[in-house]
């Protein structure tokens, strides 16, 4: 099931959020989502049910032993068998062909295996589940109180597939007590509206301008940038368009989750970017792997190898292929020349040049994450200066650009903070204008979601 699909937005939402406000008690609610989560799940991939399941009830018995455990070393020893586990089951699932045909490809012999289709949201609960052990073991927080607690978190529907990755420390509180009003539920759809938005109207129709792109045979320089600038804006639109939905769900049903997004794309260098940018996961890496290496607390080798390390697992992280290694690399070395060269230069660059230096290196990095092929990034990346391009332009380069500059321009806009801004003057005007906006593009995003194909989100496929 999809958040972007008429049967969760008019059928599956509905119900549950009608039992959920309608049945009293804390508990009965806490029964009622999990069973929507059980649901929700199963109505994808049902097999893998019961991997996730598995997760859930592992971590929560491993944290309730170690916690119980006053011998350190045996506590140490848990944990470590802990997250063996959970990185061997996230390994397997996600990395086992890739690495087979790694091997394959060094030793030049061909391994056979079988294709298995990767478990929804497999990295994202792996991750939230093992930072409720670690924090569990460092004593930032206590084990869950009961079975209960731990699987509505564990399992919660609103952020299974695609995050963000929610920390338990972050919501115990609300996890034992929480608000369950019509307010939270008119802020909440008002973010999920808007999240619908982003994806069906903006993020799916430049999808389609970049597999325009990417399945032309000979390429223009303009055609090949309109098509990076659309798959930069779709990745944007189509991940923070699903954070907000997500957050929506969370205030609907009692929870607030923190922002996984803050306008990235207004960055004035990558350090800030990656600030912005799928916060839950930065902060994830920078806490649990970061930090244990050391972090920037050491000798300048030492922290160029933490920071490499870091960065190649979080390309890793995002699927099993070397490009998204070599993405990560990229972003370790741009971060470690931002800190050992421009930050100690004697004079700082105008605040729009860096903006700009800065979009045009994360735009250069969005074209090595959507190639596997080394060859077909390079040959992009060439494109886009006139190297092997079939000229600066064509009739059809200019086609695409006029049909598709208003969505482009509007995908521009929304990625940046002025749509908010101009909603909330607005809405200080016109008290009801909030609901007549909402009510507007649930509409336009309704006709967008009957009209075109079934387009799952990008973070799903991580």
């Amino acid at each position: 099931m999809n958040f972007s699909s008429v049967l969760f937005v008019f059928c599956f939402l509905p119900v549950i959020l009608l039992l959920y406000y309608l049945i009293p008690g804390k508990r009965a609610k806490d029964i009622i989502l999990l069973c929507a989560s059980l649901v929700f799940y199963a109505f994808g991939q049902p097999v893998y049910m019961i991997l996730m399941l598995f997760s859930m009830l592992f971590n929560y018995f491993m944290a309730a032993d170690l916690n119980a455990n006053p011998d350190q070393a045996k506590k140490t020893a848990s944990l470590v068998f802990t997250i063996v586990v959970n990185l061997f089951i996230l390994g397997f699932f996600k990395y086992y062909g890739f690495l087979l045909d790694s091997l394959g490809g060094i030793f030049r012999v061909s391994i056979s295996h079988p294709e298995l289709s990767l478990p929804i949201g497999l990295s994202f609960y792996t991750f939230r589940n093992m930072s409720y052990v670690i924090d569990v073991y460092k004593g930032k927080t206590g084990p869950a109180p009961n079975l209960m607690v731990f699987a509505v978190y564990s399992t919660m529907f609103p952020i299974m597939t695609a995050g963000p990755i929610v920390r338990y420390a972050d919501i115990q509180e609300q996890l034992m007590h929480r608000t369950v009003n019509l307010s939270g539920i008119g802020m909440g759809l008002e973010l999920f509206i808007k999240g619908l938005a982003k994806k069906v109207i903006l993020a799916d129709n430049l999808a389609l301008l970049f597999a325009e792109v990417s399945a032309s045979a000979e390429r223009t320089v303009l055609f090949t940038w309109l098509g990076l600038i659309a798959y930069t804006l779709e990745i944007y639109l189509d991940f923070s368009g699903y954070s907000d939905m997500a957050i929506g769900l969370g205030k609907m049903f009692g929870f607030d989750f923190a922002k996984n997004f803050d306008y990235p794309y207004t960055s004035r260098s990558v350090t800030e970017f990656w600030r912005r940018w799928h916060i839950s996961l930065g902060s994830w890496f920078r806490d649990y792997v970061y930090i244990p290496l050391g972090g920037n607390r050491v000798s300048v080798p030492a922290h160029v190898r933490n920071i490499l390390i870091v960065w190649a697992l979080t390309g890793l992280w995002h699927g099993a292929s070397w490009n998204f290694v070599l993405w990560g690399i990229y972003y370790g070395l741009l971060l470690l020349f931002e800190k050992y060269v421009l930050d100690r230069m004697p004079y700082s660059l105008p605040v729009w040049s860096r903006r700009l230096l800065t979009i045009f290196a994360v735009m250069i990095g969005w074209v090595f994450f959507s190639h596997t092929g080394f060859g077909d990034s390079f040959r992009f990346i060439g494109n886009l200066f006139g190297i092997g391009a079939a000229g600066a332009a064509n009739g059809a380069a200019l086609y695409y650009l006029k049909s598709n500059l208003i969505l482009i321009l509007l995908g521009i806009v929304t990625a940046t903070p002025y749509p908010q801004k101009w909603y909330t003057q607005l809405v200080r005007r016109i008290p009801y204008a909030a609901v007549a906006a909402d009510i507007i593009l649930l509409i336009i995003s309704v006709a967008f979601m009957v009209s075109g194909s079934y387009t799952p989100f990008m973070y799903q496929q991580f």
